[in-house]
């Protein structure tokens, strides 16, 4: 079963996301890692860009596929992890920490209330690992 931290907000394609103040971290969640096996590249493409909901902000290369990232809330993208461009490996060993992607100065925190909880997440998960 895939680790699903509870203090974190989820997005349906598998982004979480952290609060500080008014900054979003942005990352993929342990599931999305899994799917996408050994990470080789990221990119975060929306650099000092003001983005919306849904807007994709990155992608991320593994070895079996090609993501993109998405943002899951609007606003400035204020910081891309520099850790993961020189170490793509952090994704996959660190999804919630050392391998976060993005941080977004928000625009709308009432986005944040339309984001999955931690149970709703897991359920979104359970239900995509039988496909």
């Amino acid at each position: 079963m895939s680790l699903v931290p509870d203090n974190l907000k989820y997005t349906k394609t598998h982004e979480w996301v952290r609060v500080e103040g008014d900054i979003a971290t942005v990352g993929i969640t342990d599931f999305a890692q899994h799917e996408l096996s050994d990470v080789v590249y990221v990119e975060i493409t929306a650099l000092d860009q003001s983005v919306k909901q849904s807007d994709t902000i990155g992608v991320i290369e593994a070895v079996k596929a090609v993501a993109d990232l998405y943002a899951p809330v609007s606003g400035q993208v204020i910081e891309a992890n520099e850790a993961v461009k020189a170490t793509p490996a952090l994704v996959n060993s660190d999804p919630y920490g050392a391998g976060w992607l993005a941080k977004i100065r928000l625009a709308n925190p009432g986005e944040l209330d339309g984001l999955l909880n931690p149970a709703a997440y897991a359920e979104l998960a359970k239900k995509s690992e039988h496909h």
